[in-house]
């Protein structure tokens, strides 16, 4: 799946580069079937791994040599731009975040990926990495989803949405009405809309979600959950008599359209924003369509300067003299 996905990666952006970190052995022969990537990557060969059922502080200690570790070790001595990784989510946070370390008024690391909407596409943050979030963090994480949607979505102003239990001021947690206080107060150019409700995400009112891990988390499974439930209910429904059937046949088209719009490969790819480096955790159940999408979100980060832009973003709140949020980046 990863290097068929690098295949794939490799015909739309032609002048990538790719390292694969691994068993050599396993990963030759696949890669000699495809001379074509093959002359565009290397392999760094090495025996040991890390598996979804190491916990990170194992990880983190003994994995020195793994393919995770030495990946990453690759991106902080800039010998990759970023590292895709399809392994396990915790200790991949671990180890990113300790050997990368976070940009300079950065608490804490976000998860963050992109979601179809009504309108278009969104990013949500965070997805579960952060399950207590204050008030500057959930600032910090506004800021890095702003630039996430400029950067990555192409969006030009994108706008900014609390999630809340309602839109109303007096609702939510100190936590999140603090945030909402900061953000209205900041001379940034930041688009913020105020609180959204979780209707607000698949409509689309927004271009950036901001919420804890917890919430996110809960959030983002239960939307996936809702589409294969309905997606269960409709095949169902079309199979169960001749005339459904029929109206699938008719249908075809239009549920083919669909069903490539909610494609979740299509939105494969979280991004562990916050670092002093790209890394993007691909779904570890994709298939080779996922993980090129996956490799296409690094690039895309890469090629348009990501980290940079949040560094920068971060330096001009610092120095933002009618903001509260200054307390968020010392």
């Amino acid at each position: 799946m990863v290097v068929e996905g690098a295949r794939l990666a490799h015909a739309r952006f032609p002048e990538a580069q790719f390292v694969f970190y691994g068993v050599e052995s396993r990963i030759k022969p696949i890669l000699d079937r495809l001379p074509r990537l093959a002359q565009r990557s290397q392999i760094h060969h090495t025996d040991a791994l890390i598996t979804n059922e190491d916990k990170p502080s194992v990880a983190l200690r003994q994995g020195r040599q793994s393919s995770m570790r030495l990946a990453i070790d690759a991106v902080r001595d800039g010998q990759a731009a970023g590292v895709v990784s399809a392994g396990n989510t915790g200790a991949l946070m671990a180890i990113a975040k300790f050997v990368l370390r976070t940009v300079p008024g950065i608490d804490r690391p976000a998860i963050a990926s992109y979601l179809p909407t009504l309108r278009g596409e969104s990013v949500m943050l965070d997805l579960g990495a952060n399950v207590d979030c204050d008030a500057d963090i959930l600032v910090q994480f506004a800021v890095m989803g702003e630039v996430f949607a400029r950067t990555v979505l192409g969006v030009s102003k994108p706008t900014i949405g609390l999630l809340n239990v309602g839109i109303e001021e007096l609702k939510g947690n100190d936590q999140v009405k603090q945030a909402a206080q900061m953000l209205r107060r900041t001379n940034l150019p930041i688009q913020f809309h105020g609180f959204i409700e979780g209707d607000d995400i698949a409509e689309g009112t927004v271009d950036v979600v901001v919420t804890d891990g917890f919430s996110g988390n809960i959030a983002l499974k239960t939307a996936e959950g809702t589409v294969k439930l309905v997606i269960g209910y409709l095949r169902e429904a079309l199979k169960n008599s001749a005339r459904g059937k029929l109206g699938y046949l008719i249908a075809k088209p239009a549920l083919d359209k669909m069903r490539e719009r909610i494609d979740p490969r299509r939105y494969n790819g979280a991004i562990l924003v916050g670092l002093n480096g790209i890394v993007v955790k691909s779904h570890g159940g994709t298939d080779a369509l996922g993980f090129a999408n996956a490799i296409g979100v690094a690039i895309d980060m890469s090629v348009h300067g990501f980290v940079a832009r949040i560094k920068d973003e971060l330096e001009r709140l610092k120095l933002d003299p009618q903001s509260d949020t200054q307390a968020a980046v010392v």
